[in-house]
């Protein structure tokens, strides 16, 4: 096999996977329910923005950073939830950015490399 044909191959390779800059949305969908099946408010919030939904949620878009979503929910009884979600790497995307297009330099800057989970179930206090 000659030089020029595996410069091309791995070059197609690259293109053909790319890197999370390019083939991820910025926003990742999120479906929240609260652990007894009520209804509430939730506010969401990283350092890349704030998002508010009504709980139970189809899917609320919120914005891929890597540092863990932060959650201030309340059900509509008044019963009140705290916590956060750890953002975690897509590693296979996040592997393919540094061996193929940037070393990761542009995935890193834009976080579109992380995600959090995508279903939610979040504890609430039992009704008194």
């Amino acid at each position: 096999m000659s030089v020029g044909k595996i410069v091309m191959a791995v070059g197609l390779v690259g293109v053909i996977s790319g890197c999370a800059t390019i083939v991820n949305d910025p926003m990742v969908p999120i479906q929240v329910n609260f652990s007894d099946g009520s209804d509430g408010k939730c506010n969401f919030r990283n350092k890349r923005g704030m998002w508010s939904s009504d709980i139970p949620t189809n899917g609320v878009m919120i914005r891929r950073s890597d540092d863990a979503l932060i959650y201030d929910c309340a059900t509509s009884d008044g019963r009140k939830a705290t916590g956060s979600l750890r953002s975690e790497v897509e590693g296979e995307k996040m592997a393919a950015s540094i061996i193929f297009w940037d070393l990761g330099i542009t995935d890193a800057i834009t976080d579109k490399h992380r995600t959090y989970q995508g279903n939610v179930v979040i504890a609430v206090p039992k009704k008194q």
